[in-house]
């Protein structure tokens, strides 16, 4: 398995090193330019230099979208014959995991240790982090989630790492999003409060977006657990 290719920029101030790393994954049909604009907007704190990495997800054919191809983290399917149940390739899942883990490696050999790398994550993006961060063996200092839904939820708490045990979990939500209903973050909260991790939950009058009072929670956050 190869690395993925990425974008990566930083924030602070020019020249100096890195202190603190963000993954973040990008939706179904992006690709890891789609939130580099938002580094400057977060308007970290000059103090927290961080290098923000942004992956490009496989092309692969999405069967939703009547087997086109483009950037997916996975594939997902119809559950029924009236396509109103959706269901993530659970290997396709499993292996973005991996995929994630080796940039998490890369970071580490480049000087990042664990415990100052966070995931994140928008829409499938976002299931990624999630599912990632939550078995990562070494602990790390946060995930992100944004628009999205927690993967595959029956394994994770036969599977979740107990480095990560008390991971802080920023969760984001539109309350008007059509493509991943409230409900399905709201469901994957109650999973994750019932397993005990630390959560920040947000909910905004938006569709499926980021809109600008979440990207000042998202600063907050992540000045906080990166600091």
């Amino acid at each position: 398995m190869s690395l993925l290719e990425t974008v990566e920029t930083q924030s602070g101030p020019a020249g100096v090193p890195a202190r603190a790393a963000v993954i973040w994954m990008h939706g179904l049909g992006a690709d890891g330019h789609d939130f580099e604009p938002v580094v400057p907007q977060l308007r970290l704190p000059p103090a927290l230099p961080v290098r923000f990495v942004f992956p490009h997800a496989p092309m692969q054919p999405v069967s939703i979208n009547h087997g086109a191809v483009m950037r997916a983290w996975y594939d997902v399917t119809f559950d029924d014959l009236e396509g109103r149940s959706r269901r993530a390739d659970e290997a396709g899942v499993r292996g973005s995991i991996e995929r994630v883990r080796a940039l998490i490696e890369r970071e580490v050999a480049r000087g990042i240790p664990a415990a100052r790398i966070a995931l994140a994550g928008f829409s499938q993006g976002g299931a990624i982090a999630l599912a990632t961060a939550l078995r990562h063996p070494e602990r790390l200092a946060g995930v992100m989630a944004l628009s999205t839904y927690l993967p595959m939820p029956e394994a994770t708490a036969a599977e979740a790492s107990a480095a990560n045990g008390q991971l802080p979990v920023f969760y984001a939500h539109g309350t008007h999003d059509p493509v991943i209903p409230i409900a399905m973050a709201r469901s994957s909260i109650e999973r994750l409060d019932a397993l005990g991790y630390p959560i920040e939950w947000h909910e905004y009058p938006m569709p499926h977006s980021v809109c600008l009072p979440e990207l000042d929670h998202i600063s907050a956050w992540l000045s906080r657990v990166l600091a």
